[in-house]
């Protein structure tokens, strides 16, 4: 009986704020998915019950052989987070929260571990509208600051988040991703590919003018746009694509199924994914896992994560991106010196590992 006193008292109950696996998830319901996934294959996680509270009602299922079960009240955004999940985290008698997005509410009942992606709202304002920014602002703040531990996925966004935030550099701790190779056997063609949000600091409309350039001397080049318009001030993609004289092979979606996506990565001969700001940037290194060769913009981030594996643009310029471009399509020599060092790169990060990170610093945490 004493021994089943103590394996019992080893087992913990992992609140999660789950919104973002609702619907089509991307970003964080990737981060969050992925986590899950790689917990499923960890020994010891089974032990844990894991409690994915939402708004609405989804089913359990799909993580076995973990213990899931599902807490929902209806509510919507930042209301639902501060006035309606504390009372389903007391509900489920949970030991600690793990929240993925930045924020969390600011009278948990357990001790929270939060995940801070970036912190642009505060580096760069201008990048968001008044209200927006002000909601982001004061609630990452308030919420960093009260949380257990904060976890980040590069040293960049930790030194961001200490000197921005105002945290002891003491309770954070940087955990960087996976990397997931959507790769299906096709035959390379001379496609480039984006994949993700865009944002005003992804310079997409010098992308698509740095390809015009290229289209005019490489006529069967074609440039494919994936991700959800969120730019700031608004940019009409579309028109930028329309107004191009490679309309007809410019294409822009902003959203595609995993299965095309797949195609997409397969037939793909170069990545372009050109920000000036990312907290870990985890497209291109997908792109570099199905042996694309990547563009990316010069940055201290950009540095930390590819590190020799890209192809490095010192300016957004369209004549630059061009250039750039035209060498990964073109010279095998630099095609080849890219996937290669991309192979070696992309063994620096693991999703097991950073489940088994995760899951660990929860524990540590857990009341």
């Amino acid at each position: 009986m004493r021994w089943l006193v103590e394996e019992r008292a080893s087992e913990m109950r992992i609140a999660i704020d789950a919104r973002e696996l609702a619907g089509k998830p991307t970003g964080v319901g990737r981060y969050l998915s992925q986590i899950l996934s790689a917990w499923t294959k960890l020994p010891g996680a089974a032990a844990h019950e894991f409690i994915l509270c939402s708004p609405e009602e989804h089913s359990a299922a799909g993580w076995a052989p973990l213990t899931v079960s599902r807490v929902s009240a209806v509510g919507h955004g930042t209301m639902w987070e501060q006035l309606v999940l504390p009372g389903l985290i007391r509900q489920s008698r949970a030991n600690v929260l793990f929240a993925p997005a930045y924020t969390a509410p600011l009278t948990s009942p357990v001790p929270v571990v939060l995940t801070v992606h970036d912190v642009s709202f505060v580096a760069h304002p201008e990048w968001f509208s008044w209200r927006e920014g002000v909601r982001r602002r004061v609630l990452t703040k308030a919420s960093a600051r009260r949380a257990a531990r904060v976890l980040t996925q590069s040293d960049f966004t930790k030194r961001e988040a200490v000197r921005y935030l105002g945290l002891d550099q003491s309770r954070v701790d940087v955990i960087y991703l996976g990397t997931t190779t959507l790769r299906t056997q096709a035959t390379r063609e001379p496609l480039v590919l984006y994949v993700g949000s865009l944002f005003t600091r992804r310079h997409v409309p010098e992308l698509i003018e740095g390809f015009s350039r290229l289209a005019a001397t490489h006529p069967a080049a074609r440039l494919e746009i994936v991700g959800d318009n969120r730019t700031l001030p608004a940019v009409d993609v579309d028109a930028l694509i329309a107004r191009s004289d490679a309309r007809d092979r410019i294409r822009a979606r902003q959203y595609v199924s995993d299965a095309e996506l797949s195609s997409l990565y397969a037939r793909a001969s170069a990545f372009a994914f050109l920000s000036e700001y990312e907290g870990f940037g985890l497209t291109p290194l997908e792109a570099m896992a199905g042996g694309i060769p990547v563009v990316v913009l010069d940055t201290e981030i950009g540095r930390e994560i590819y590190g020799p594996a890209a192809e490095y643009v010192a300016h957004p310029e369209p004549s630059v991106i061009a250039a750039a471009l035209e060498r990964v399509l073109i010279d095998q020599t630099v095609r080849q010196r890219l996937v290669e060092a991309g192979t070696a790169q992309v063994e620096r990060y693991s999703w097991d590992e950073c489940a088994r990170r995760t899951l660990q610093v929860l524990l540590s945490c857990a009341k």
